[in-house]
């Protein structure tokens, strides 16, 4: 059996899943609120800046990096755990297959299962946005759809790498929800308290350049970069507050290259390749 079989199974079993459809229904209902608030707030609070796609695009962005780390932690956290634990690895394994094919098809199933939830929820949220304000910049909304359905990918590896260190589901729940704590909740505290005791416990009125790098640590702020660095005129088509996920969105003027958006992109591919890597190694390695 190869990995697209594998692959193709796990989608196909997912799909028959209510939770996926909750799941679906769920993003579809919030990216509608979401997009209606954001179109109608300004004239709401009296603002003279009016609502632009571009911006939409941006506000998408802090709702995104909130919504995809949460639902991969529901969609992958079963994916080998379950299996180890149900005993029923055994049995796929005892198929023509490798563990190595196992865990790809794995990470690509069920990457296909959160980018499909993922990918509807956003058409229709920004068609709506797009009726709302009359206006649609097609390329951009194709790029910025590419962009995040490949860090639902990214998140979706990450996950089932954990899922593959270890035979336990509430073990792989705890570790997923570890990950997103510290890395999604916790990350922008972590490194200002390592500059903070750097400088000798107080904060300098600049800024480092090696901050900005160890910031986009964090998957939804290299997320967010890797959207400024590939849309760049997204950024100034709307306030700073709305860039969301607290980076600056000013930072691409930075030098050197590690303190550009340009970063947000290889951290991205970083954590895809760890985690293949380690999830891989740890799966391949472990007695089931």
């Amino acid at each position: 059996m190869s990995w697209v079989a594998v692959a193709k199974k796990d989608f196909r079993d997912a799909v028959q899943s209510r939770a996926l459809w909750a799941l679906v229904a769920a993003f579809v209902v919030l990216s509608i609120v979401s997009t209606y608030a954001y179109v109608e707030a300004p004239a709401l609070l009296g603002s003279t800046t009016a609502a632009t796609f571009g911006g939409l695009l941006l506000f998408t962005v802090g709702l995104v990096g909130l919504f995809v780390p949460l639902a991969a932690i529901v969609v992958c956290y079963k994916s080998l755990a379950g299996e180890r634990e149900l005993g029923s690895i055994k049995l796929l394994l005892s198929l023509p297959t490798t563990r190595r094919r196992v865990f790809v098809g794995k990470v690509v199933g069920r990457a296909a299962v959160l980018a499909f939830g993922l990918g509807v929820g956003l058409l229709v949220g920004l068609g709506v946005g797009a009726a709302l304000l009359g206006s649609l910049d097609a390329a951009a909304a194709l790029l910025f759809v590419l962009i995040t359905l490949a860090f639902a990918a990214v998140y979706a590896t990450i996950v089932v790498g954990i899922s593959a260190a270890t035979g336990s589901t509430s073990r792989a729940t705890t570790l997923a929800l570890g990950f997103f704590v510290v890395f999604e909740l916790l990350w922008d505290v972590i490194p200002m308290g390592i500059l903070y005791v750097l400088e000798g416990f107080t904060i300098p009125s600049t800024m480092p350049d090696w901050l900005y790098p160890l910031l986009q640590l964090s998957p939804s702020s290299a997320y967010l970069s890797t959207v400024v660095a590939l849309l760049p005129d997204l950024a100034d088509a709307a306030e700073p507050a709305q860039a969301g996920a607290g980076v600056d969105v000013a930072a691409d003027a930075a030098e050197p290259f590690y303190a550009s958006p340009e970063i947000g992109i290889l951290v991205l591919l970083a954590w895809v390749l760890l985690s293949l890597v380690i999830g891989l190694v740890l799966f391949d390695g472990t007695d089931l």
